[in-house]
């Protein structure tokens, strides 16, 4: 087998593993979008939602970019493997204890629009489980083992969560969300570390090498940027609605966001597949093969985003009263988020490449577009606000904001890309319009039905939707290299990918 073709046969199963994890994460996801907004309502949903905000992005900022930059320091170290990951792990656990000491003096952070009571301040304890378990699933990526992420991310957490949530309301409604989250991290956590500890065994005759632990927190500053700068894009808009807007808005917003950021984890747990093929690639010099694989990639993405939008927005109404009534109103949210993760997905996997290439510039570019996120949102929120518009459109700004940022860093990163690897990345393909036309017209007749039939919008409809579009794809844009995705799908713990991250060591 050649060297393109084998990674193609990487890509691919790392794709379908996916696509099996995902479908996982969507049915567990699903119980708890009902549980929290029938049993808990949108003002606690919001309270929850805000706080959630701060002390993931304070997790984040613990791990110091090792999600990806560990797999670098793994390759280019002569010392034991065991040891690098330990020392990663004190260097997560040394910032997460500090994060949590920030947070505790300071609760107000995690709640701006509300007081703190019960059981607030002691959220942020979770935050060196999360970075823990963030830095274990890393290390196992490293050698291509998909399986426990998927385990941890897509079965344990969400499912932990769901029925923690379901358990805690017979007891507290005030505090019942926070519990059910913080269960969720801890059972993700021992799901992580067992297959860690089995992988890496634990460090025998190791010490912390404190200035190699301070180093690798240098080098790994414009990466942990780079994630924090992603990761804010995506939830910024969240806090900027706490600020602005009472807890129910931010509720509502929030059941909208979870909805539309189930297609986001596709590209997310891409990344331990096509990091390892872009770095070999880019040690033999052969720069059109990443380029190749980008597109690849990247139209997969789109391809399966584009189905999941048209699905969620042309029913919308009927998707968010599944939820809950009360959050009928964040519809049209909804549909900018779902179209926002359409247009992100380019740029999210060039970045993927410009992180080994040209990460200070990347860095420069997800900051400012980030920058212009921020100033929109407000921009349009101020703007409606005196224009004495409804607070249902008001709140969707932010969405918006985020729309045309993604955007247009889609189209920046993707050009500073292709210029570097001197080829065209662009996964874009005329057949995606008409494949997509085609769900609009199908989903348009059943979005015609009376409100009494709305139950079949969503049975019927749905998947309708998905079926005309899958045809008119398959038909009319799939190559032979895209069918390559289409092989055996493995099952959900068929996970661990050939070694090709054996050739970076």
């Amino acid at each position: 087998m050649s060297e393109s073709s084998e990674d193609l046969a990487t890509l691919a199963k790392g794709g379908r593993t996916n696509v099996a994890g995902f479908i996982l994460r969507l049915l567990a996801r699903i119980p708890f979008l009902f549980i929290a907004g029938r049993l808990y309502g949108p003002d606690l949903v919001g309270r929850f939602a805000i706080a959630v905000v701060v002390v993931e992005l304070a997790a984040l900022v613990s791990t110091l970019g090792l999600k990806r930059g560990l797999a670098q320091a793994l390759a280019t170290t002569d010392r034991p493997h065991v040891h690098v990951v330990w020392d990663a792990m004190v260097l997560g656990g040394i910032l997460s204890l500090a994060a949590s000491a920030v947070l505790w003096v300071f609760p107000e952070v995690m709640y701006p629009n509300s007081f703190v009571t019960g059981l607030d301040r002691y959220l942020p304890l979770i935050i060196l489980a999360i970075a823990w378990s963030d830095i274990s699933l890393a290390a196992l990526a490293y050698r291509l083992n998909v399986r426990a992420t998927v385990t941890a991310r897509a079965v344990v957490e969400p499912w932990t969560i769901s029925i923690a949530a379901w358990v805690f309301s017979f007891f507290t409604t005030r505090d019942g969300l926070v519990l059910a989250y913080v269960s969720s991290m801890i059972a993700a956590l021992t799901a992580s570390l067992v297959p860690f500890i089995r992988s890496y065994g634990l460090p025998r005759g190791w010490s912390p090498h404190l200035s190699e632990l301070f180093a690798l927190a240098r080098r790994n500053v414009p990466l942990a940027g780079a994630d924090a700068l992603e990761w804010g894009t995506r939830n910024v808009d969240r806090f900027i609605l706490g600020v602005m807007f009472e807890p129910k808005i931010v509720g509502i917003y929030y059941m909208a966001q979870q909805v539309a950021s189930l297609p986001q984890k596709l590209k997310t747990s891409f990344d331990p597949i096509l990091g390892p093929v872009i770095t070999r690639n880019l040690a033999s010099g052969n720069r059109a093969a990443i380029a190749a694989q980008v597109r690849q990639v990247a139209f997969w993405i789109i391809a399966a985003q584009v189905g999941l939008a048209l699905m969620g927005s042309i029913p919308g109404e009927a998707v968010m009263g599944i939820v809950g009534p009360q959050f009928v109103a964040g519809t049209a949210a909804l549909a900018f988020l779902l179209t926002a993760e359409v247009l992100a997905s380019t740029g999210a996997v060039c970045e993927s490449a410009l992180v080994y290439l040209a990460r200070h510039r990347n860095l420069m570019i997800s900051a400012a577009m980030l920058t212009f996120q921020v100033v929109l949102s407000f921009a349009l929120i101020l703007a409606m606000r005196a224009l004495g518009w409804p607070i249902a459109f008001q709140a969707a700004g932010p969405a918006v904001a985020l729309m045309l940022s993604v955007a247009l860093t889609s189209v920046v990163k993707a050009r500073v890309l292709g210029r570097l690897l001197h080829a065209p990345v662009s996964p874009l393909r005329w057949a995606l319009l008409w494949a997509a036309l085609a769900a609009v017209v199908v989903g348009g007749c059943f979005a015609m039905l009376p409100h009494s039939l709305e139950w079949a919008e969503v049975i019927l409809g749905i998947p309708a939707i998905a079926a005309v579009y899958l045809f008119v794809l398959w038909r009319w844009a799939f190559g032979p290299a895209d069918r390559a995705l289409f092989g055996k799908m493995p099952r959900a713990d068929e996970a661990t990918l050939p070694n090709v991250g054996a050739i970076t060591r």
